[in-house]
Parts: C-alpha cells; sequence; structure tokens
C-alpha cells in the first residue's frame, strides 16, 4: 500500500446508508466483510478462481480499510467482493475474525484435506489456531500441532486439547511427527509460521501423496532449500494458498456463529480507535492472539 492509507481488512459493522442504486445491502444490515475483493472481470474471477485475480484488489491496501468510523463500500466491493450478512448473537469482534477463518478454510480446501488424514500445523498464532478447529471440523484423524516457544503453545491448547503439541524448542518437530506416525508422516502439513526452518521442515514430515500448504509467507528470511528428491520419491504435492473466495468468507462466518470456530477465545484486548497505538503495541508484545480496534466503542476496553 501508499501512504497516506486507511489500513485495517478484519472488518464488521452495520450498514448505515447506502445509494439509491444499491441492492446487495440496506441500511441497518449488520454484515461482516473479507479482504480480498475480485475484480470480477478477469479470467481468474469469471472462472471463480478471484484469489489469483490479475488485479488482486484487497480492503485495507487499495481500498480503504476499517480503522475509521465510517468506510466506504464501493461498487466493486459491492458486486463482487466478500460482503456477508451476520446473524443476530452473533458480536462484531467475532464476526471479524470470519476474514482470517475464511483464509484457512481456502488453505485445507486447495490440499484437498478431508475426513481421516492426518495433519500437523506449524506456528500456532492465530491463523494456525483456526486450523486446529478447522481440523475437527473437516474430519481429521490425527493432529499434531507445533510452535517454537511454550507459552505461546499453552494458549493454543485449549482450542484443541487432544492434539499432539509440541514445542519445536524443547524436542526435534520432525523427528517427533515421524516416530509417532511410525516412519509414514502426516497427511498435510500446513506452514502457518512464516520461517524457512517450517518449510524445509514441512517437506521432511510430509507423507507419500500428503500435501504441504507453504500458508505462511516469507519475509526478510533466506531463500528456500530443499531437497528435490523427497518431492520426487514421496509424490507429494507443495503448494500455496493465497486469502480466500467470498463463498469461503460465508462459510466462516457460520462457523462462527453455530461455534464450531470459537472466535470469542482469540480476542485478547479490545481498543477503541482512539488508542489504536496501544492496540499495536499489546499486539507487538505477543501476550495474547486478536486485538479488536472497535471504531464505535462496542465492549471497548482497556487490555
Amino acid at each position: 500500500m501508499k501512504p497516506p492509507a486507511v489500513i485495517g481488512h478484519e472488518i464488521a459493522g452495520t450498514i448505515v446508508k447506502a445509494g439509491r442504486k444499491v441492492t446487495r445491502v440496506k441500511p441497518g444490515d449488520r454484515i461482516a466483510l473479507g479482504a480480498d475483493v475480485p475484480c470480477g472481470t478477469c479470467r481468474w474471477c469469471v472462472n471463480g478462481m478471484g484469489t489469483n485475480c490479475r488485479i488482486n484488489y484487497a480492503i485495507g491496501y487499495q481500498f480503504p480499510g476499517g480503522y475509521q468510523e465510517r468506510m466506504l463500500l464501493n461498487a466493486t466491493t459491492l458486486s463482487y467482493g466478500p460482503v456477508t450478512r451476520i446473524p443476530e448473537g452473533l458480536s462484531f469482534c467475532e464476526a471479524a475474525l470470519a476474514e482470517p477463518l475464511a483464509c484457512a478454510v481456502n488453505g485445507l480446501e486447495l490440499a484437498r484435506f478431508g475426513l481421516g488424514k492426518s495433519i500437523c500445523i506449524i506456528g500456532l498464532g492465530p491463523i494456525g489456531c483456526m486450523m486446529l478447529e478447522l481440523s475437527k471440523v473437516f474430519g481429521a484423524s490425527r493432529v499434531f500441532a507445533a510452535q517454537r516457544s511454550r507459552a505461546r503453545m499453552e494458549m493454543a491448547r485449549p482450542l484443541l486439547p487432544d492434539a499432539r503439541f509440541i514445542a519445536a524448542e524443547e524436542e526435534d518437530l520432525v523427528e517427533t511427527v515421524m516416530r509417532e506416525t511410525d516412519g509414514e508422516g502426516v497427511d498435510l502439513v500446513v506452514t502457518t509460521a512464516g520461517t524457512v526452518q517450517a518449510h524445509e521442515d514441512a517437506i521432511r514430515m510430509v507423507a507419500h501423496r500428503g500435501y504441504v500448504n507453504l500458508f505462511g509467507g516469507l519475509k526478510n528470511q533466506p531463500k528456500l532449500s530443499i531437497d528435490s528428491n523427497l518431492i520426487h520419491y514421496k509424490e507429494c504435492f507443495v503448494m500455496g494458498s493465497h486469502g480466500s473466495l467470498p463463498r469461503h468468507h460465508e462459510t466462516a462466518v457460520g462457523l462462527i456463529a453455530r461455534g464450531a470456530v470459537r472466535a470469542g477465545k482469540y480476542i485478547s484486548a479490545v481498543y477503541p480507535l482512539s488508542r489504536t497505538v496501544e492496540a499495536f503495541d499489546f499486539h507487538e508484545s505477543r501476550r495474547g492472539l486478536k486485538v479488536i480496534v472497535a471504531p464505535n466503542g462496542e465492549k471497548a476496553a482497556s487490555a
């Protein structure tokens, strides 16, 4: 993005006004927004693959985001974007988390994850924790969950207590997974930690014909170095996933609304718009999972 800009792409709120030609929403509607907005006209979008959109619009980047009291939903967003009504009883704070959850749904779907398969999730930040809960929704038979630090790992444990949690500072991740799967590895490894080490470990521990989803992007990291023979002889699939489609966002809102993913457990603090800098400071301290900025004061309180 190019400053000056309004950021914030995990959003929920109320429609307060609509233009005369707007039919998708009306004043009073409670909605949540996804971040990725397909252009609706390129070959990817018209074929239902808007995550590969030629333009790749996103709220909080090309379009102004949610850190403001009121925001405009432009014509492209209303025509093609993820604008999902939320049911009564679902708070705006919880509904806002449908955006990252939608990305997790897309990641598991693209990796063809399903009933009876095993999974290892590397990195237990908010997305990793959502993958934990989703693994059971998708029918996982066995779940490994890895995090470098034990303190961060313990934040995730209540979300799926029967998973096999691995503190990578204390035990070797690859050796543990391979030993406890009798040398087979797991059907899917998702790297929600953006490190080269996570990507390399994932390819070493994936099972034959399994999938590796390099979900977490790399920033300020050396280039990935892999033994391509592992991919060749395992006949495994190394892929990535990016963002989500509007249908994923609708699914995510539904999962939160019915309690399949307990969004309230991810919210560690809520701040008013006037204290956004403090909200970022709390987030950077890594004392919690998600921090809400509530421009209009929904349950805003100090951390």
